[in-house]
Parts: structure tokens; C-alpha cells; sequence
């Protein structure tokens, strides 16, 4: 385990995020990105919840962002090394982008996230 301050941790995850694809960007919609410092949800190394692309019809209008998670704790918890986290911070928020896009997990572990 190794600890990394929470300011650092969180500029993990926008260089994360602004290491995307610029398309990804453009196409992602009404979606927030957070960081959990706290212990957060077991077994849990990042979180999605809203409404997926996919699943978005004409009626989708007046809701909340969708939500991201990225829980710190858990990551820097299996990680023994900086580089270690801001791999594992990438994969953890691909994944999660990757739900956002309406990707099960199933197939998101074949692509290898």
C-alpha cells in the first residue's frame, strides 16, 4: 500500500481524464467525475451511476449528472509504487467512462480494462 496525498491523487485522475481521446470528450454528456478519500465501497476501485449513452432516449432531459467515482483509499490500497496508481487510476477511469458509453463489464474486461 502506498499513500499519496489527496491533491496529487486527484490531479491523477484529471490527467487521467484529459489524456482521453478528445472525441471520447465531446461525446460524453451530463456525466461528473469525482474522488472518494474516504475508505468507500468495498471492492470497489471506481463507481458508475446514471443513465448509460445507450440507454438515453428523447425523454431524457431535466435529470442529474451522471456520476463517476474514483475511490482513492482502494487504489493507492493495492498499489506499491506512485506509477503504480496513476496506471491503475487510468484503468480505473477508462472503465468507468467505459460504462458511461453503456459497456458491461463482461466486455470491458475482454478489451482488457
Amino acid at each position: 500500500m502506498i499513500e499519496v496525498e489527496p491533491v496529487r491523487f486527484e490531479e491523477m485522475v484529471a490527467e487521467a481524464l484529459d489524456g482521453l481521446p478528445e472525441e471520447l470528450g465531446r461525446i460524453m454528456s451530463n456525466v461528473a467525475v469525482t474522488v472518494e478519500h474516504g475508505p468507500g465501497r468495498r471492492g470497489l476501485l471506481g463507481l458508475y451511476q446514471g443513465i448509460p449513452l445507450t440507454r438515453r432516449t428523447t425523454t431524457y432531459a431535466g435529470v442529474l449528472p451522471d456520476r463517476i467515482t474514483i475511490f482513492h483509499h482502494a487504489i493507492c490500497a493495492i498499489c506499491d509504487t506512485e506509477e503504480q496508481v496513476v496506471e491503475q487510476v487510468r484503468r480505473t477511469v477508462v472503465h468507468e467512462i467505459g460504462h458511461h458509453f453503456g459497456i458491461g463489464d463482461a466486455r470491458l474486461r475482454e478489451l482488457g480494462w
